[in-house]
């Protein structure tokens, strides 16, 4: 007997088959997708923005110090400001997006940032400047607080590392485009047009990552727990590994970032004379950062990060020793292996913490961010005493202090004992 169309049996799955619905509620992100593609685009233009945006006025510092009559310590407080107060808030903004959700932190975050930019490019005074650019390091710390939570929450474990790195890509990208074109916008039409500038490109490249991130499909809202985060936190610094990871976070950005501060200043002066172009143009060694980070994670899988991380902080002592030359290759040729290095000892000190981390991994993460992140703030600023007690060798003296002290700790943890699993 023929069963009528409307009778049809339906299909019973099997134990452990899923049933269309359920594959439908557990979809994430892949690669090969139309949605990957969009999310890539939307990281890839999010991290231009945010670094662009915060990194805009290092080229800067020695037209701010002419400009506004103030001192290279004085004059770094541009970038110190922001990276203080974004290193704080990024603390909290991952809890925050834990109750209103992933993308509309991020949005605020990048929108609001770019316009702020503007608004720093029409300001009167040094004082109403430096305000505006705390008010944008507070902004800015939603973007790289969240991101990472959301490439976790919405693209497949399998697709997530590429993810990743192309976020990690345009955010190098953004922080050499926001160097390069400030010098050379300044050059054209003054430090104003030039911060304007590259306003405009960070709203640009909000609009894109707005029209292209898709939406949470698998985030779930959850109330603020603030007790909770600090007892994370608590535990984390009990771990005395953590501690000297936290620790190389901080002196090796304090490090990167007060070379990067001050060449400026050097390049500009005799016996250079160089303009504030070609000095901008001389941050394209930025590019050799962006693939190195890839680079030594290979290698760490294969000798180890024990092994590797000492060898980065060496390369980078001589690369400060080849910087201390008074020869532009030398110095193009110093700073372009320190920026290789930083960017893989950085890559083998982040990724450490979230192996020796056992628990509540992402606010271990948060902790070394912030470590990182106020390392910029601290010791780029002393670097400005550094600069006008003895000029680019108080600048070298002090950054080779932390490398030496970085070097310590990397021997130190090259000892370390794993942690037992919970």
């Amino acid at each position: 007997m023929n069963m009528p169309l409307t009778a049809r049996p339906v299909a019973v799955p099997l134990p452990g088959q899923a049933t269309a619905d359920t594959a439908a509620e557990t979809q994430y992100i892949e690669r090969g997708t139309s949605a990957f593609l969009r999310t890539n685009i939307a990281f890839f233009c999010a991290g231009i923005a945010t670094f662009a945006l915060l990194y805009c006025v290092q080229p800067l510092m020695p037209v701010f110090s002419a400009e506004f009559g103030v001192s290279p310590a004085v004059s770094s407080l541009s970038l110190s400001l922001p990276t203080a107060a974004m290193a704080v808030c990024m603390l909290v903004a991952s809890a925050v997006s834990e109750a209103v959700g992933r993308k509309p932190v991020m949005l605020v975050s990048v929108f609001a940032s770019a316009t702020i930019t503007i608004a720093c490019a029409l300001m009167p005074g040094w004082d109403q400047f430096l305000v505006l650019r705390a008010l944008q390091g507070v902004l800015l710390s939603g973007l790289p607080a969240v991101a990472m939570a959301f490439i976790a929450e919405e693209v497949h474990p399998r697709s997530s590392g590429y993810a990743m790195g192309l976020y990690i890509s345009g955010s190098a990208m953004g922080g050499m485009m926001g160097r390069v074109l400030t010098g050379v916008l300044m050059e054209w039409g003054g430090w104003r047009l030039a911060i304007g500038g590259i306003g405009v490109l960070g709203l640009m490249a909000a609009v894109v990552f707005w029209r292209c991130l898709p939406p949470s499909r698998h985030f779930v809202a959850r109330p603020l727990a603030m007790r909770g985060l600090a007892a994370n936190f608590a535990f984390h610094l009990r771990d005395g590994g953590l501690r000297w990871l936290f620790l190389e976070g901080f002196l090796l950005m304090g490090s990167f970032v007060t070379l990067y501060n001050y060449i400026g200043y050097r390049l500009l002066a005799e016996p250079f004379s160089l303009s504030h172009a070609v000095v901008g143009l001389v941050f394209t060694v930025y590019l050799v950062g962006i693939g190195s980070s890839t680079l030594v994670g290979g290698m760490a899988d294969r000798f180890g990060r024990r092994r590797l991380l000492w060898v980065m902080l060496l390369a980078m002592l001589g690369g400060l020793g080849l910087m201390s030359i008074d020869s532009l290759p030398f110095i193009v040729t110093g700073i372009a292996l320190i920026t290789f290095c930083f960017f893989g000892a950085h890559s083998l000190a982040s990724s450490w913490v979230g192996r020796r981390a056992r628990m509540a991994r992402a606010q271990a993460s948060s902790l070394y961010l912030f470590s990182y992140y106020m390392g910029s703030s601290i010791v780029g600023a002393v670097g400005g005493l550094a600069w006008s007690a003895a000029g680019w060798q108080g600048v070298t003296w002090l950054v080779g202090a932390c490398l030496l002290l970085a070097l310590l700790g990397g021997i130190r943890l090259a000892w370390l004992k794993p942690l037992p699993t919970l």
